[in-house]
């Protein structure tokens, strides 16, 4: 099993109608075949902590069989179409594979 966590942290100064754009985009990845679980949402209401880092915007988490289901989701029209139509609304990413 692969597991696949990407953390996005949105420009400061988008727009709500953007936030809405990439909250749709990012959750119309939860349609690819080669997933085994998907869930998308901003950070937890857990009590701060010093090792907490709540500081971006949203979170991501998938999982796949293997990295070869990996691989084909990276190349998934889904995939490519959420990278070319939101990748403008994000400040920085930042993606944790583990197996």
């Amino acid at each position: 099993m692969l597991v696949h966590v990407v953390l996005f942290w949105l420009k400061k100064d988008i727009s709500e109608a953007d936030k809405i754009k990439f909250v749709a985009g990012v959750n119309s990845l939860g349609s690819i075949d080669s997933l085994k679980s998907f869930h998308v949402g901003p950070p937890a209401a857990t009590a701060k902590r010093p090792s907490i880092d709540d500081s971006y915007d949203y979170g991501l988490y998938t999982s796949f069989a293997d990295i070869a289901a990996h691989d084909q989701y990276q190349t998934e029209p889904v995939h490519l179409q959420f990278l070319a139509d939101c990748k403008h609304l994000w400040e920085s990413v930042k993606v944790y594979d583990f197996e």
